[in-house]
């Protein structure tokens, strides 16, 4: 499925094998940048591989589809498919960890990354998408251009890299249409 624009190769990794380093160090670039993406400053790139590793099994199995942006050798982007495994919930899915290195930004990473893992929810049968953001954030804006729902915002849900609580935004995505 490599898709390719701006010099950007999107693709699906099956196996973080070999991928740790680039993966870690973009998480690692997020969390300075100040994202709330589950962890808090300081977060060493050694420390963003490990939880990448931690996460190995759940991809090499299928339960988290991993998706990357390249720019040559370098990762830039990435973004997860996390498939709800109960068999009342088969047809919805989480998508988590939307990043895109800061020095790659506004050349349509984010959105190429989120086609594609639309994509693979139609094709995973997957008809419900379901995340969240920090409210007002500048992700919170790119997913209502992209015609997401907001169904509402929990006040302190998420703490930033800072420690420093923040509203936290939920959307959905119904792909049945």
């Amino acid at each position: 499925m490599p898709s390719t624009a701006n010099e950007i190769v999107i693709e699906q990794v099956r196996s973080v094998a070999g991928l740790t380093d680039g993966l870690g160090a973009l998480l690692a670039d997020a969390v300075e940048g100040g994202a709330s993406v589950g962890f808090v400053a300081p977060f060493p790139v050694r420390e963003a591989a490990a939880w990448w590793q931690s996460i190995a099994t759940d991809i090499e199995t299928g339960s988290v589809i991993l998706i990357v942006a390249r720019e040559a050798d370098r990762i830039v982007g990435t973004v997860q498919l996390r498939l709800a495994p109960l068999p009342n919930a088969r047809h919805r899915a989480e998508v988590a960890k939307l990043l895109v290195h800061r020095d790659v930004r506004r050349r349509g990473i984010a959105r190429m990354l989120l086609a594609a893992i639309e994509r693979i929810a139609r094709r995973e049968g997957r008809t419900l998408l379901v995340l969240d953001t920090i409210s007002g954030s500048e992700a919170d804006h790119l997913y209502r251009t992209l015609g997401w729902t907001a169904v509402g915002s929990v006040p302190n849900y998420a703490a930033m890299p800072d420690g420093a609580l923040a509203a936290t935004t939920y959307f959905y995505r119904d792909l049945s249409g």
